[in-house]
């Protein structure tokens, strides 16, 4: 296998794929009941332009993610190590498009198919994973389209939650094509009815619910307003106003890579979320607890396996971390 080399805080180390990189740093004791102290972080695959959206396949025991600029979803298995697993992902028309056509979030629905964001085709889909053959969940709102649909959730219910900012349009915020003025928040109704239900975010990015389904945590890619958002989830699936559960800037220093992006929760309702220098472990109560360093900007993260492995996508990487707890959903 060939050398890799990773620049881990301020140290270069060189590795080979499955090998251990980056660290720990342990903001309170309590940390260690999520991450054992002698946990490592291994290096899965590397190459990617811009690594994101895992997620994991219980009935093939394989994850999947996205190169969002290679407009190509991955698939990862042990054993077999990486194979490409479809493309195009995100964008069916004519390339160039934008530097990051391709799908983004990924998720695996109640009915066992492949939930995708897509960049360049501007939709949410539903693939069965025999077979094949996409289907649109949503690509309008109000008869405009939207923009770059980037990260999505879904309740025991049905309902769909997901994210809308410019990352994936030419020119992004600045783009021609823009014909929703917000970077919203959406909901998809088990109808297939469409409401914007957050409309005030600069940059909406990761989106996640509680374990009781009480509440949706959205985190914001803003270095102005580095948040994670909490909204309570009303009873006809619309959200009160919101309310700050974890500002960023209160760990920002220079030499942190990174700002809030992909988000998920285990099941004891402890976040999970990717932010400065890697992947953040915060309470139900908002606490930082601790941080896995991957010494790259981390787009996203998901469980695998027995729901105990954290897979993490960051920047040109696939990693993986062994963690005390379990991912809700397993």
């Amino acid at each position: 296998m060939k050398k890799i080399a990773l620049l881990i805080m301020g140290i270069t180390l060189g590795c080979t794929a499955q090998e251990k990189t980056g660290k720990l740093v342990v903001e309170d004791e309590k940390f260690y009941d999520y991450v054992a102290k002698d946990a490592e972080i291994e290096v899965l695959a590397e190459g990617f332009t811009w690594s994101e959206g895992p997620v994991w396949v219980k009935e093939g025991g394989f994850l999947l993610f996205s190169d969002v600029p290679q407009n190509t979803i991955f698939k990862w298995k042990d054993g077999e190590g990486l194979t490409e697993f479809l493309k195009p992902s995100g964008y069916t028309g004519i390339l160039p498009y934008s530097r990051e056509p391709g799908s983004n979030g990924l998720i695996i629905n109640n009915d066992g198919e492949l939930v995708a964001c897509e960049h360049g085709d501007r939709r949410i889909t539903k693939m069965p994973l025999v077979g094949g053959g996409k289907f649109t969940l949503a690509d309008t709102w109000e008869g405009k389209r939207f923009n770059s649909p980037n990260d999505v959730v879904q309740a025991s219910n049905g309902t769909y939650y997901f994210t809308d900012p410019p990352y994936g349009l030419p020119k992004q915020q600045d783009s021609e094509s823009r014909e929703i003025d917000a970077f919203g928040v959406y909901k998809i109704g088990t109808d297939g009815s469409v409401d914007m239900v957050v409309s005030n975010l600069n940059r909406p990015n990761g989106v996640a619910l509680s374990p009781d389904e009480k509440t949706l945590y959205v985190t914001q890619s803003d270095f102005k307003a580095p948040y994670i958002m909490a909204y309570n989830i009303k009873d006809d699936g619309t959200l009160d106003e919101g309310t700050v559960f974890f500002d960023a800037k209160t760990i920002m220093k220079p030499g942190l890579m990174g700002l809030h992006d992909g988000i998920k929760v285990a099941k004891d309702g402890t976040i999970f979320s990717t932010g400065p220098g890697g992947v953040l472990v915060i309470t139900p109560e908002g606490k930082h607890l601790g941080t896995i360093a991957t010494g790259q900007p981390t787009a996203n993260c998901a469980w695998g396996d027995d729901g105990s492995v954290l897979y993490m996508t960051a920047n040109n990487f696939l990693m993986r971390i062994k963690t005390k707890t379990v991912g809700d959903g397993f």
